[in-house]
């Protein structure tokens, strides 16, 4: 029974340049070239896809396979005359044929190339040992529900262990960073794993460690208040203010928006309704939202969130200092 030979080449396109880098990162681990002998990354600007083949050609220093990644050279190509992309082509699959099994050759692209394009027809025929793959945007990938599967099946591949909930938060909290970014998920995501070690991350540890959490401290400081300790609701808010790029007003307004979504739950609750009717209670939160809203009666909810708007006022007519603000805040509805 024969089996199908490796491929020598490889085409990674598409727009998700996350998953087309963690794809890359995969073939340089499988290299197993820890001081790069074996290894070579071209570029575009400063190189050719001659170039890169010829560089995939070379027999391997101290090892059993050559990796070359060559990266945006193919977005402008095959797009001459007709009769020069033939014969770009014919020039193309004859270099390619000649790789030896040693080569690995990845063309990578952050952008899709169109089905016609040259190297995408010659990985499509068997005997040119070519590979193609398109890595477009996951659709939903913008939702915290997706961003919290992908957080558990990296920490999982990555030998560690994460709670959904912690999972829910981390990513409800990145889906609100200014630029959203895998790159920057996947490095709270190694963070965590550092800081848990052996035992399974916790939505504690997300909000301790992770930059991009003030939706999750925001709980935190509402389950203080509703638990009536103002020392912890205190220290919460000026931990949150430490942060040179925290602005009080925005603060105040993550605050006002929970206890609006709060007023939102309890009026479902006490109608005996579902919770995830409220537009702004996404699935996984149900549970959280519904615990919250249970330490208050109706009538609180009403007062603090009067409250809350008559402190933003203040704080924007000049009238209070914010920070004084916030201070009197805890401490009026704590007492």
């Amino acid at each position: 029974m024969s089996t199908k030979p490796q491929p020598v080449f490889y085409v990674l396109h598409g727009e998700d340049e996350f998953s087309i880098r963690t794809e890359v990162r995969t073939f340089r681990q499988k290299m197993n070239d820890p001081g790069g002998l074996n290894t070579l990354i071209l570029e575009a600007k400063n190189a050719t896809i001659k170039d890169a083949v010829e560089a995939a050609r070379a027999l391997p220093f101290l090892g059993d396979k050559r990796l070359v990644i060559a990266e945006g050279m193919l977005s402008g190509s095959g797009k001459r005359g007709a009769k020069a992309a033939k014969v770009e082509q014919e020039a193309l699959a004859n270099a390619l044929q000649m790789l030896p099994d040693t080569a690995r050759l990845v063309f990578v692209e952050f952008k899709s190339l169109d089905s016609s394009h040259p190297l995408l027809k010659l990985s499509a025929q068997p005997e040119m040992r070519g590979y193609a793959k398109q890595f477009a945007i996951p659709e939903g990938r913008e939702l915290p529900g997706w961003t919290a599967n992908w957080i558990m099946r990296l920490i999982k591949e990555s030998g560690g262990s994460i709670d959904p909930t912690a999972a829910n938060a981390l990513a409800t909290a990145v889906m609100g960073m200014e630029i959203f970014s895998l790159y920057a998920v996947e490095s709270e995501c190694a963070k965590l794993i550092d800081y848990a070690g052996q035992r399974t991350i916790t939505e504690a540890d997300v909000t301790a460690m992770t930059a991009y959490v003030p939706e999750a401290r925001i709980w935190d400081i509402v389950d203080a208040l509703g638990l009536g300790s103002g020392t912890r609701a205190a220290a919460l808010i000026h931990r949150m203010l430490d942060d040179p790029k925290s602005d009080p007003l925005g603060l105040l307004a993550m605050i006002n928006r929970q206890f609006r979504i709060l007023i939102q739950v309890r009026e479902m609750i006490d109608k005996g309704g579902n919770v995830t009717d409220v537009p702004e209670v996404k699935g996984f939160q149900a549970k959280k939202f519904s615990e919250q809203a249970r330490r208050f009666e109706m009538s609180q909810l009403e007062k603090i969130y009067r409250y809350l708007l008559d402190t933003d006022q203040a704080i924007k007519t000049g009238r209070v200092e914010s920070g004084l603000a916030l201070d009197l805040l805890v401490a009026t509805l704590t007492n």
